[in-house]
């Protein structure tokens, strides 16, 4: 045989073999579900901070209206608006309503989604798979929330016989007993849970005073009442403003355990996440209708999967959800460059980390929950805006992102960034 003829006998074999799954991941094809447009507002102090006094509908009318300015598409283009929030009573009426004032037109249509801290994850599956299987071409995935308007949050959804079942007990229960719980049964120390805490301070600190955030944040302009004179102005809020400055595990070390009721009594206000509100959204098509209407491309969604858990053990959640979603596609852990997971309770964050055996230096670069807050309906959407602009400043491309979610159940998603 010549070497012309077995040099092209090996390339016929080379062409053969499996294609390596981060180059396939990374290949670019027409029906890809893409995101042109990603970003969110401050996330502010529930009660205290500079959103307090804008409900859930003002700031979905905000992130809906920047999307439109920001990405230029013509609204009457965008079909559906899908919208993650957890704690707002009747908030499918709330979230149509601030899709019209936003200036989106009446044949646009919305929905809301509710799966607890998984929602905006959930708000984008949902238009995915609406974009996907041809039922739009254009839509938005949002996801809002004010903590400070709806703090007392959800009425407890069943009673009767079913309230009486010991394992609709156990998923009742209060999210911080289960922290508890992961600390006990994993052997969590109050110190690692601190240290793991005052990382994220410090690196949304670090974050922060780079200005890494202010590509991800639309300011926003609203009313806030000075509680020290107890006068109303007008404001324009900028920045996140849970970020503790100068946190350490030695100073969180002397704050008191939140949940003294349930052992170990390690969870405390400083190693969990802060109450907050907040709001994002993300636009997504098929790539040939970017394409085809100049939309710059951002990033791609591959695909998103949930589980179900041990509700006594919620925040583990991730180390389960994570595999299966890299499961899907052939991805090692090592192949992810950025791992945006939901900071519930330091036990979640330590929990990935631990049993997954992640390198720390990937997980939340900027910070997490315990950081920046978690307005719970809105989270699943900010992670992914936060991805994408961490993964470009980076220089790198494949993000996951993942939450505990109430009840035991968790959530992943997976995401390419591309411009």
């Amino acid at each position: 045989m010549t070497v012309k003829a077995r040099t092209e006998a090996v390339m016929r074999q080379l062409s053969e073999q499996p294609m390596n799954a981060v180059s396939k991941l990374l290949e670019q094809q027409p029906n890809d579900i893409v995101i042109t447009c990603a970003l969110r507002t401050p996330l502010t102090k529930a009660g205290r901070g500079g959103l307090k006094e804008t409900p859930m509908d003002e700031l979905l009318v905000h992130v809906l209206k920047s999307i439109r300015e920001k990405s230029g598409i013509d609204p009457a283009q965008v079909e559906e608006i899908c919208v993650g929030n957890v704690f707002r009573p009747e908030a499918g009426g709330a979230a149509r309503c601030a899709m019209l004032a936003a200036g989106y037109p009446p044949t646009t249509t919305s929905n809301h989604v509710n799966r607890m801290c998984s929602s905006g994850l959930l708000a984008i599956q949902n238009i995915a798979g609406a974009v996907s299987r041809g039922c739009i071409e254009i839509g938005i995935a949002a996801g809002s929330e004010s903590m400070s308007f709806n703090k007392d949050g959800p009425r407890k959804p069943v009673s009767g016989p079913i309230g009486a079942l010991e394992i609709v007990q156990t998923a009742m229960k209060p999210v911080s007993w289960t922290s508890e719980n992961v600390a006990a049964r994993f052997s969590f120390t109050r110190e690692e849970l601190d240290e793991f805490a005052a990382e994220s301070y410090q690196k949304a600190e670090r974050a922060q005073r780079a200005g890494w955030f202010d590509e991800e944040i639309v300011p926003i302009t609203t009313r806030f009442t000075d509680p020290k004179c107890n006068t109303t102005k007008e404001v324009t809020i900028t920045k996140d403003d849970g970020i503790r400055y100068g946190t350490t595990k030695e100073s969180l070390s002397s704050i008191k355990a939140a949940f003294p009721q349930f052992a170990p009594g390690v969870t405390t206000a400083g190693n969990a996440s802060q109450v907050t509100d907040g709001a994002a959204a993300v636009l997504m098509m098929k790539r040939s209708t970017a394409l085809r209407l100049g939309q710059p491309i951002l990033g791609k969604y591959v695909l998103s999967t949930s589980v179900g858990l041990d509700p006594s053990i919620m925040g583990i959640g991730p180390v389960y959800s994570i595999p299966k979603l890299l499961g899907k596609v052939g991805l090692q852990l090592a192949d992810v460059d950025v791992f945006e997971i939901n900071e519930a309770f330091a036990t979640a964050g330590l929990g990935a980390v631990r049993l997954l055996n992640l390198d720390k230096e990937k997980l939340n670069p900027r910070g997490g929950a315990i950081a920046l807050g978690h307005p719970a309906g809105c989270t699943g959407v900010r992670q992914v805006v936060t991805a994408f602009s961490e993964l470009r400043r980076q220089g790198k491309k494949i993000a996951v992102t993942a939450m505990c979610v109430g009840t035991g159940m968790s959530m992943a998603g997976l995401f390419v960034l591309e411009n």
